[in-house]
């Protein structure tokens, strides 16, 4: 946590909030959260001064373009949260380790207990001849774009949401691994934004098991993945994500999900299967839990 639908909850919420302010001051308060600076004073010149021109997203990456042409880079990690607030005199969270100051007023504070996450600038790399790149700012929607712009997430694959394909070209995809399906979901080179939880609800929608080799999948197996893949994640970004129950995550205002009510089988142990009433299984694979119906999926 989060997944895709966290992050892309923040980044609709980001664009309508910060597009077009401008960056006052920001202080570091834990120079791990910019861990890929030099220093947090190069993280801090990079930003102050800039304007914000759009909000994008790639798999669990938020993506703040500039007026640089340089690129805002935020990955929230295991626990980091985005909090916007009104008044910079609202008491700062525990764990606040870098504030961005708007010159129109207000704060946008980033929050991270375990610090696994991380703020960097992606800077605009100059075109082989010389000339400046484009601005980044007009591709923030279009995964393959970002992927050329931001080299550092160049490793990241295809982003279920923006970068969509035919039911084809994902068979093709799949069949090229030999690897257990959630394992492939959960591999961010593969596709990028899928974590624990939503690979376990995807499985169960398409009614397929977590260890399911990929390239043993049908044709007709191959449509039912990619649609409840698209399907589960669209439905919780409409519910604005899922918070569990630390409350780690919270939207942009401090407001918990509401996609944790929809769960079909994620942290459902023992509970009746929502479609044929037998109790969910719980497992560890890969290290981790793994909810699933035996008798829906396989």
């Amino acid at each position: 946590m989060p997944e895709l639908p966290e992050v892309e909850t923040l980044r609709l919420d980001l664009g309508k909030e910060v597009t077009g302010r401008k960056i006052k001051v920001v202080a570091v308060a834990n120079g791990r959260s910019v861990r890929r600076h030099q220093s947090a004073k190069h993280f801090r010149a990079l930003l102050e001064g800039r304007s914000i021109k759009g909000v994008g997203r790639l798999g669990k990456y938020l993506l703040v373009a500039l007026d640089s042409g340089d690129t805002l880079v935020v990955h929230l990690g295991m626990s980091g949260q985005l909090l916007r607030v009104k008044s910079v005199k609202e008491q700062k969270p525990k764990h606040t380790h870098v504030v961005i100051t708007f010159t129109q007023g207000g704060e946008l504070r980033y929050v991270d207990p375990r610090t696994f996450g991380e703020m960097f600038v992606s800077v605009l790399q100059p075109k082989v001849d010389g000339a400046p790149a484009a601005s980044g700012a007009g591709s923030m929607s279009d995964g393959a774009a970002i992927r050329r712009q931001i080299h550092e997430l160049s490793h990241l694959g295809f982003d279920p949401i923006e970068d969509m394909m035919s039911w084809d070209r994902f068979a093709v995809m799949l069949h090229q691994h030999r690897a257990g399906l959630k394992s492939l979901l959960m591999d961010q080179q593969f596709v990028a934004g899928i974590g624990n939880l939503y690979s376990d609800e995807i499985l169960f929608t398409a009614g397929l098991r977590y260890d399911r080799s990929a390239d043993s999948l049908s044709a007709t197996e191959v449509r039912r993945l990619y649609r409840a893949m698209v399907e589960t994640l669209a439905d919780a970004i409409k519910h604005r994500g899922s918070t569990l129950a630390d409350e780690q995550y919270k939207d942009l205002f401090g407001a918990i999900g509401d996609y944790q009510g929809q769960h079909q089988v994620y942290d459902r142990e023992g509970q009746p299967c929502r479609r044929c009433r037998n109790p969910i299984v719980r497992v560890r694979h890969g290290g981790r839990s793994t909810f699933f119906c035996e008798h829906c999926q396989i």
